[in-house]
């Protein structure tokens, strides 16, 4: 079980000029935002968070009261400890716990990393990059992905490209 904090959003840039930000969600999306007031170790406090209507948030943090502040926070993710989060139901996890891990075909061949999941909508992506440094992106369902551990992802070989 890794220790490292879980990452819940980026700051994408300034909103208005009194200090607000855009935030990029990841994970659960705004109501896991609402529940934290520190991220960071307490670098950042919220003070106020909303939706922008199109699927990410507007956000306030003490001591960020004007746009030059705030968009010198652009590209900084925001996030907390696992201890600070609720327990996982069977069948959950945070995104963080796959990147890096190796990838592996159903019958064991090596095929990668995982780089990153993604979420465009319907069911999380995962990319794997190769050893050569080029990626594909395969589904996160059962089909696609029967198992993964601590140490690797397995994958279906029909997923290979």
């Amino acid at each position: 079980m890794s220790h490292e904090p879980i990452t819940l959003a980026a700051i994408t840039g300034a909103h208005g000029v009194a200090g607000e930000v855009r935030l990029k969600l990841l994970g659960d999306g705004l109501e896991s935002l609402k529940s934290h007031k520190h991220y960071n170790d307490g670098a950042l406090t919220l003070q106020k968070i909303r939706s922008d209507n199109k699927g990410g948030a507007i956000a306030r943090f003490a001591g960020i009261d004007n746009r030059t502040a705030a968009e010198k926070l652009r590209g900084t993710t925001l996030s907390v400890s696992r201890n600070d989060l609720p327990p996982l139901e069977d069948g959950e996890f945070y995104h963080s716990d796959l990147i890096g891990l190796a990838v592996v075909t159903d019958s064991g061949e090596p095929v990668g990393e995982v780089r990153a999941i993604e979420n465009f909508g319907a069911t999380d992506i995962v990319e794997i990059e190769k050893p050569d440094g080029k990626s594909f992106m395969i589904p996160l369902t059962e089909q696609a992905v029967p198992e993964w551990n601590a140490e690797r992802l397995v994958m279906s070989a029909d997923f290979l490209d």
